[in-house]
């Protein structure tokens, strides 16, 4: 147990957005087409509605880089203390969160954009302390 009595907070703020990341980007790809289909509907009042396909894809790969340097960075804080690469992979959390968040909020979906507060709260938590 030499990770969790370490690092305890931050690694367990790590998988719970690896997780969240990797069932997103799964969710993404393994529907594309339903996947544009819902966003596209969404956003028909904004000026993102054009460009959905891409910004679907963007966040796509902020997902799963983000995923995969959070996970490298799990690994690292447990092999070498080392916090640069979660600190790298949680950063692009937080961006991709960002980005969502305009996107909300352009979308006028008031609702989404507060629930993402959570999410961003949680996240710059682990930037906090993997910055320390």
């Amino acid at each position: 147990m030499k990770l969790l009595s370490n690092y305890p907070t931050e690694i367990l703020i790590l998988l719970f957005l690896i997780v969240t990341y990797v069932i997103s980007a799964y969710e993404k790809i393994s529907d594309w087409k339903g996947s544009v289909s819902y966003i596209k509907i969404h956003f028909k009042n904004s000026p993102l509605k054009s460009c959905v396909p891409f910004l679907l894809g963007i966040l796509f790969i902020l997902e799963i880089v983000a995923s995969v340097l959070m996970m490298v960075g799990v690994y690292q804080l447990y092999t070498s203390t080392i916090k640069e690469i979660a600190l790298l992979g949680i950063t692009l959390s937080a961006m991709s969160i960002i980005f969502m968040l305009i996107g909300q909020r352009l979308a006028k979906d008031y609702a989404g954009a507060m629930s993402l507060g959570v999410y961003f709260i949680i996240t710059i938590c682990g930037v906090y302390l993997l910055n320390s």
